[in-house]
C-alpha cells in the first residue's frame, strides 16, 4: 500500500496526507513532543518515513503541519471557554471569567498530553527560532491575547489599560500551567491562579 500512496495511485495524496497527520497528532501528543524521530513515529502509525516524506514534503513539513494541527486545538478549547456558562452567579465574568474557565480546561488530567506538545513547541520555537518551529510561540500568544479581548469591553479592548489586563491574564494562566505541568500540584496551583484572578476581577470590575 505504502508504495501506491507514494505515487498516488491508490488514493489522494491530499486524503492521506489528512489521515496520518490525525495519526501522528495522537502520537505526538501521547508523548507531549513535537520533535518527533521519523522512524518510530512511521512505524507507530502504519506508514514508513519515505511516504511521510512525499506527503509533508521533509521532517520540518511534518513538524509544521503537527504545530498547526496543535495550535487549532488550542483555538478550539479558547473558543469553547468563551462561551462556556458563567458558573453559579458568583465567580468572576468578563475577561477573568473567560481566564478562570480556561484555567479549568488547562488543570484538566486529561489534556496534559497536549499542554506538553505545546510548551514543547514553545520552548523549541524559543530555542530554534530558525527551524521549523519558528514563531509559534509569538503567534500563539497572540491567539490567547485575541481571545481574551473578545471577553472586554469593545469600547475600551484598545486601550493600554485593556492590553495590559489580558496579558496579565495570559501571565497568570501560562505561569499557573508551566507550574503544574512541572509539579502535578493541582490544588496548590489552581488556588494561586484563582487568588490572582480575584485581583484581576477586582480591578476591571
Amino acid at each position: 500500500m505504502d508504495s501506491q500512496e507514494a505515487t498516488g495511485a491508490d488514493a489522494p495524496p491530499s486524503a492521506r496526507r489528512a489521515e496520518l497527520l490525525e495519526l501522528a497528532y495522537e502520537y505526538a501528543v501521547s508523548r507531549g513532543q513535537a520533535g518527533l524521530s521519523l522512524r518510530p513515529l512511521a512505524k507507530a502509525i502504519g506508514s514508513s518515513p519515505r511516504v511521510l516524506l512525499y506527503l509533508f514534503g521533509s521532517k520540518d513539513g511534518l513538524i509544521r503541519a503537527l504545530l498547526a494541527r496543535a495550535r487549532a486545538d488550542e483555538l478550539a478549547l479558547l473558543s469553547a471557554a468563551q462561551g462556556g456558562p458563567a458558573g453559579d452567579g458568583t465567580g468572576p465574568s468578563g475577561l477573568a471569567g473567560l481566564a478562570a474557565r480556561t484555567w479549568s480546561w488547562l488543570a484538566d488530567d486529561r489534556h496534559r498530553g497536549l499542554l506538553k506538545l505545546w510548551v514543547d513547541g514553545y520552548a523549541r520555537s524559543l530555542a530554534e527560532p530558525d527551524g521549523p518551529w519558528a514563531g509559534f510561540a509569538a503567534a500563539t500568544v497572540a491567539d490567547w491575547l485575541a481571545v481574551l479581548a473578545e471577553a472586554q469591553p469593545a469600547d475600551s479592548r484598545d486601550t493600554r489599560a485593556a492590553e495590559a489586563e489580558r496579558t496579565l491574564a495570559l501571565a497568570v494562566l501560562r505561569g499557573g500551567l508551566l507550574d503544574l505541568l512541572a509539579t502535578a500540584d493541582t490544588a496548590r496551583v489552581t488556588a494561586a491562579v484563582q487568588y490572582q484572578l480575584g485581583f484581576l476581577a477586582a480591578e476591571v470590575s
